[in-house]
């Protein structure tokens, strides 16, 4: 989610950034020679905490220990060190600051919203690579930056036209946290409604916990009589709109598809509440493929009966470790050139498929899934989708 600095925030992150540009640049280059450390930025503390942070702690380490087990990163061990990405915008800068002038930092990963992953561009300034995993808004070009994340193109451009053909939906409904990641999601939205004949009869944004249980805005929908609802909300917010929609009886007349619907939120929703519901996204547990098996096993084997719930905000952080070793080894090294050259048409395996990287984005499996009580059954598998991105 995209949030807007504070003066003070914004003064202490730039203070940060030129403790960094002012280190020698033998400090700033230096690296521990018998390791490769990440620095990795997830949901520590803060409201995504409790839903994301243990399956996105899990995953990564994992990975680790896969690559580990066969002789790390350019016979390097990989070690991880951790800071917050669920906080304010200016910690993570002095995280990423410390991480690179103390722990000399070979690569940064970051699954966190996109407000944390602009300050940790413009902190960074490309001296390290940086890999960004979680479902975002696309757009993200900045130097020695790599993107695994969900784009709304490969989320809408695959949904929209197969439920179309399944419901003939013609009215559409939106509704969504007041950020940029819904506001892009919809723009693209409207322009596959539109081209395929549809129309938007109703847009509304709500700020991140809101403090009702969207008995109005279901209220206004009931009353607009939509032929799909596109959702857009978070977390929460997420749950407790399909919660009162069903509560008023719309899921029995009235699909919905929701753009970040994982197994967690889910859950939450429950399974009285969640007919008519899909998502599209490229990770759900369920997939029946090699890889996916391999993955889940290999899970379950570290981590046993008490293994965190799997969902995408998660397993996007062990497919950013792959990729890092994918890239790394490619490269030869860290160096901004050849590591930028090595990612071009890179593919590598994650529990999804494989991607492939181009335009510092990947092209990769996606999934629509119809929600069944609290699991989902994949309905359709779109193969290699393309990110719809531009970053040369």
């Amino acid at each position: 989610m995209t949030m807007t600095p504070t003066r003070r925030q914004f003064l202490r992150a730039s203070a940060a950034v030129a403790a960094w540009a002012g280190a020698p640049a033998f400090v700033r280059d230096a690296r521990a020679a018998g390791e490769f450390r990440i620095g990795m930025f997830y949901a520590i503390a803060g409201p995504a905490a409790g839903l994301f942070g243990p399956t996105q702690k899990a995953c990564a380490e994992l990975a680790v220990d896969e690559i580990n087990a066969k002789g790390g990163i350019l016979g390097r061990k990989i070690v991880l060190s951790f800071a917050n990405g669920d906080g304010p915008v200016a910690e993570a800068s002095k995280a990423a600051v410390r991480m690179m002038l103390e722990e000399k930092v070979d690569f940064f990963l970051g699954s966190h919203n996109s407000a944390v992953r602009e300050a940790l561009v413009g902190t960074i300034k490309a001296k390290v690579p940086y890999v960004y995993t979680p479902i975002y808004e696309g757009g993200e070009c900045g130097a020695n930056t790599y993107v695994l994340a969900d784009t709304p193109q490969q989320q809408m451009e695959t949904a929209l036209p197969w439920l179309a053909k399944k419901t003939g939906f013609k009215r559409v409904y939106m509704i969504g946290n007041d950020y940029v990641w819904p506001q892009v999601t919809n723009k693209q939205a409207k322009r596959i409604i539109e081209a395929g004949g549809g129309t938007v009869i109703g847009e509304e944004y709500v700020p991140l916990g809101a403090p009702n249980k969207f008995e109005e805005a279901v209220t206004r929908i009931k009353g607009a009589k939509p032929d799909l609802v596109l959702i857009t909300l978070v977390g929460a917010d997420n749950v407790n709109f399909n919660r009162t929609f069903a509560g008023f009886g719309l899921d029995k007349e009235t699909p919905r598809l929701s753009s970040l619907l994982e197994e967690n939120t889910l859950l939450g929703i429950g399974a009285e509440s969640s007919k008519g519901l899909y998502g599209c996204m490229s990770y759900y547990a369920n997939i029946e493929s090699p890889e996916n098996t391999a993955f889940k096993a290999a899970y379950k084997a570290k981590y046993g009966d008490k293994a965190p719930i799997l969902a995408l905000i998660g397993v996007d952080c062990y497919s950013g470790v792959k990729f890092i070793q994918a890239v790394v080894t490619r490269a030869k090294g860290t160096q901004a050139a050849k590591v930028g050259e090595a990612a071009r048409g890179l593919s590598f395996d994650t529990p999804t498929g494989r991607m492939t990287m181009n335009n510092r984005h990947v092209d990769k499996n996606m999934y629509l899934a119809e929600c069944r009580a609290t699991e989902f059954q994949v309905v359709e598998t779109f193969k290699n989708v393309k990110s719809g991105q531009t970053c040369a």
